[in-house]
């Protein structure tokens, strides 16, 4: 149940900060940072917080500014 609750928290955070930007590597920097954040909490090793950034950058460079 508490890596749920991590994983909920975890999961708004980079929502709301993948779009972050007005360019795409903008945009693609705040989500790795918060895919880090996110993948730390959750796996709590290096090997998660890589993960987490490589899906944060992602996501935050698939997704447009609003306009």
């Amino acid at each position: 149940m508490k890596t749920l609750l991590k994983l909920s928290a975890a999961t708004a955070a980079l929502s709301l900060l993948a779009a972050c930007g007005s360019t795409m590597e903008q945009r693609a920097a705040t989500g790795a940072v918060a895919g880090a954040v996110a993948g730390q909490a959750i796996g709590g090793d290096t090997g998660s917080t890589v993960a987490g950034a490589a899906i944060g950058a992602v996501a935050g460079a698939a997704t447009r500014p609003d306009k």
